[in-house]
């Protein structure tokens, strides 16, 4: 799949590019979080390839792939871990029972758990938060 890119911009924590086509795509920053931290003028420094756009300020790369993705912007625990990077996500496994790979595929969004895990989940870093407070 061939992109062409005639105009890419940010707003808030999305990227957008719009094509040659006409198509406005975009992609959640929350998966880039070098790119979402960077200053503008680190932004506006990228470099255009045959399959996607290289950041070298910030070392980061977007494919233009993932502008087809059907699901761009990151939900549930995917979100939950990604808006806070202090969560060591090791941890939180083996607190709630399940293996750490298994806990990166949530995060990554290539496996989504049930509600009943996701709960599960969402209660152990409650219970952390709680921990921590007390401190």
């Amino acid at each position: 799949m061939e992109t062409k890119i005639n105009k890419l911009w940010f707003e808030g924590d999305q990227l957008f590019i719009l094509t040659d086509d006409g198509k406005t795509l975009w992609q959640s920053l929350l998966w880039y979080p070098r790119l979402r931290q960077a200053t503008e003028e680190q932004r506006n420094n990228y470099r255009i390839s045959f399959s996607g756009i290289h950041w070298p300020d910030v070392d980061e790369d977007v494919s233009f792939e993932s502008f087809y993705y059907d699901n761009p912007e990151p939900v549930g625990i995917s979100r939950l871990f990604l808006l806070h990077p202090e969560l060591n996500a090791s941890a939180v496994a083996r607190r709630v029972g399940i293996q750490q790979s298994l806990l990166a595929a949530y995060i990554r969004g290539t496996k989504k758990p049930s509600a009943a895990r996701e709960n599960e989940i969402k209660a152990a870093i409650r219970q952390i938060g709680t921990e921590l407070a007390a401190v």
